[in-house]
C-alpha cells in the first residue's frame, strides 16, 4: 500500500512539499496538523541519535527529491568518492540531484509535483536538444534545451500548463519561453538558489559508517 506523502512531511516536522500546490494551501496537512502523525501517547519527542539525526536527513531529501533508496545511495556515494576533488561536496550533491530530467521539469513549472514529473517523463513527453528523453534521472547539462514533444501538446495536460505558466517563475539558472513553452539551462543552481531543508553533511556521514 502506498504511503500517504502528507505523513512524510509530518513525521519530518516539516514540508518537503511533495503534493505541489496543495502545500502551498491552507488545506495543507502541515498547517492543519503540525505534529507527527499516530497516537497522541507516542507524539512526546524523544532525543534523537547521531544515527537517528543522520537518517532523518537522508530521508527527507529523498523525499524531497522523490527517488528511491538504491538511486539516492548511488547519488551519494558517486559524490563521496569526489569529496576529496571538489571544493564543495555539498553543492556537488545538490546539483546532481536538482539536474535530472524529472526535477527540471518541476523546477520549471511543467508539472505540479516531482511525482507527476517523473510519470510524464516516463511517458515520453518531452525533448531535450530536440530528441526524445524518456529517463527520469538523465541529468541536463548547461545549454540543453528542453521542450514538449510536438503529439503531447494535444493533451489537456499541456493546456493547463500553458495557463499555469503565465504567473509562474522559475529559479534562476533555467530560462523559461512561456510563449514557445521551452526552456534552456542557462547555469548550474547553487545552494543560495534552493534553501533545502536538510543538513547535507548529516547524510554523507550516514553513507559514510
Amino acid at each position: 500500500m502506498q504511503q500517504n506523502v502528507c505523513k512524510i512531511c509530518r513525521r519530518a516536522g516539516q514540508k518537503l512539499f511533495l503534493k505541489g500546490e496543495k502545500c502551498l494551501g491552507p488545506k495543507c496537512p502541515m498547517v492543519k496538523r503540525p505534529y507527527p502523525p499516530g497516537p497522541k501517547k507516542k507524539r512526546t519527542s524523544t532525543k534523537l541519535s547521531e544515527y537517528g539525526k543522520e537518517l532523518r536527513e537522508k530521508q527527507k531529501m529523498k523525499n524531497f527529491y522523490n527517488i528511491r533508496e538504491k538511486q539516492f545511495r548511488k547519488t551519494v556515494l558517486q559524490v563521496l568518492q569526489k569529496r576529496g576533488k571538489v571544493e564543495d561536496a555539498s553543492l556537488l550533491l545538490i546539483r546532481s540531484l536538482e539536474t535530472r530530467l524529472d526535477n527540471v521539469i518541476f523546477r520549471l513549472g511543467f508539472a505540479k509535483s516531482r511525482k507527476e514529473a517523473r510519470q510524464l517523463v516516463s511517458h515520453g513527453y518531452f525533448l531535450v536538444d530536440s530528441k526524445p528523453v524518456n529517463i527520469p534521472s538523465f541529468r541536463v547539462k548547461k545549454g540543453m534545451v528542453i521542450s514538449f514533444r510536438e503529439n503531447k501538446k494535444k493533451k489537456d495536460i499541456f493546456k493547463n500548463i500553458v495557463a499555469i505558466l503565465k504567473n509562474y517563475q522559475p529559479p534562476s539558472w533555467l530560462k523559461l519561453d512561456k510563449k514557445e513553452v521551452k526552456a534552456e539551462v542557462v547555469a548550474y543552481p547553487s545552494s543560495e538558489d534552493l534553501g533545502l531543508p536538510v543538513e547535507i553533511p548529516s547524510i554523507f556521514e550516514f553513507y559514510s559508517r
